[in-house]
């Protein structure tokens, strides 16, 4: 394996959690999730994102830290690889996009405080999905604070992440999502762990599933 730590990075929806399971199991690798569930702003978010989102923002950035900190940090002589279904600058990106202008820019500089003190991935794979497919996977995994979300917010964070992608010259496989059924096509799992075997150079990738 050429990558040590594999980052799953995607829009509400793309699918990041099913890939980073299977391909954690698949590699034997070290697995991280994200613990949204234990937001307690998460809810209320959804209904009131004006009077939540600060709090929301600050406590999943609380979080991500203290997780992905933890866990690079120990290691584990069976475990070489790490895989994680998100990356730690979705705070930003998550923030750009829900907060007003004056508490962005005092978010991000609490996000540039913290984000050198971190393990940054060695190739991130983004999911890409139109939001129409968004739409219905939000529909079947059936979380009821999300069934609300507009498909405005879906495309503004789409948006965020590619610009922000190629802004930064980040190493990413771009994967079309589109048609992406990883626990049900093998030959989709498969073709993503082969891609994993090439030497990709620093910037954008691209990806077809059979």
């Amino acid at each position: 394996m050429k990558y040590n730590f594999i980052t799953i990075e995607g829009n509400i929806g793309a699918g990041k959690t099913t890939l980073a399971h299977l391909l954690s199991k698949r590699l034997n690798a070290r697995l991280i999730l994200e613990e949204f569930a234990d937001n307690p702003f998460l809810p209320k978010f959804y209904e009131n994102q004006q009077q939540y989102a600060f709090p929301l923002e600050l406590f999943f950035m609380a979080e991500r830290y203290k997780q992905l900190k933890d866990l690079l940090q120990t290691k584990d002589m069976f475990q070489h690889v790490t895989i994680s279904d998100y990356l730690f600058t979705k705070c930003l990106l998550f923030a750009k996009v829900n907060l007003p202008e004056e508490e962005f820019l005092l978010y991000q500089k609490l996000f540039d405080i913290i984000n050198p003190q971190l393990v940054q991935p060695d190739l991130l794979i983004y999911l890409h999905a139109p939001v129409t497919k968004l739409k219905e996977n939000i529909r079947k995994r059936n979380r009821f604070y999300e069934q609300g979300i507009a498909t405005e917010y879906l495309f503004s964070l789409q948006e965020t992440y590619t610009q922000y992608i190629k802004q930064h010259n980040i190493k990413t496989l771009f994967i079309d999502a589109s048609e992406a059924d990883f626990l049900g096509n093998e030959k989709h799992l498969n073709t993503v762990l082969e891609a994993l075997n090439n030497d990709y150079d620093q910037g954008q990738h691209y990806l077809q599933l059979p």
